[in-house]
């Protein structure tokens, strides 16, 4: 948890269960420590991938507030499963009765006198719970991607910026390891029918080979 003047933020790092083509959530709780109203707002350092709700908002006095970020579906996995991505959540008291209506982008702005809190959250990819498998023991299925957390450089507040808040066009999930298992019972299948096949070919081909016998004995 991070611990700041006006506001405590949980967790101090989003969490991410990576997964290909998956549209994946995670949240972030925020308190509001004080009797003031506190506005908020969220940037992060790569917009285009995210989607923060809400992405502003006003915590009321002594209450708390989620926010739930989405990453979109991810086409490829990244280098070593690390993400460099970073969220910088601002926060500044706002006036007595405030809403996110009210909330305008000077508020957040440091060189306009304004007592501006931040706090820098990174992205770390885990690997994602997966159900019991259905596959008969001694077989092994790919490993899951490990867990593995991004460097903890820091981030000027010019390299983020505010992140959408719009719809985000929904993707089925894949399962790759299902995709796998499929492949494998089907192959299997395959295989046992053409050994059947085999099978039901040599028995005709001794048959064949006992009838003949048997006409060549009656000659004689």
């Amino acid at each position: 948890m991070s611990t700041g003047e006006l506001l405590n933020i949980d967790p101090q790092e989003l969490q991410f269960p990576f997964e290909l083509r998956k549209q994946i959530s995670c949240s972030l709780n925020l308190s509001n420590k004080t009797d003031n109203y506190v506005a908020f707002k969220v940037k992060t350092t790569n917009p285009k991938k995210y989607c923060v709700r809400p992405n502003t908002g006003v915590v009321l006095p002594r209450s708390s507030c989620n926010v739930i970020v989405t990453m979109q579906a991810q086409k490829e996995a990244p280098a070593d499963m690390q993400c460099k991505d970073k969220f910088l959540l601002q926060s500044v008291v706002a006036s007595p009765g405030a809403t996110a209506k009210d909330i305008t982008p000077e508020m957040f702005n440091k060189e306009s006198g304004h007592n501006v809190e931040e706090c820098k959250l990174r992205v770390v990819y885990v690997a994602p719970r997966r159900p019991p498998s259905p596959v008969r023991e001694g077989s092994e299925e790919g490993s899951s991607p490990r867990a593995s957390v991004s460097d903890n450089g820091s981030l000027n507040t010019p390299e983020f910026a505010t992140v959408s808040r719009g719809h985000v066009d929904r993707h089925e999930p894949q399962d790759n390891s299902a995709d796998a298992r499929t492949l494998i019972s089907k192959l299997t299948d395959e295989k046992n029918s053409a050994i059947q096949q085999n099978n039901k070919l040599q028995q005709e081909l001794e048959q064949r080979k006992l009838l003949v016998t048997d006409r060549s004995l009656t000659r004689y």
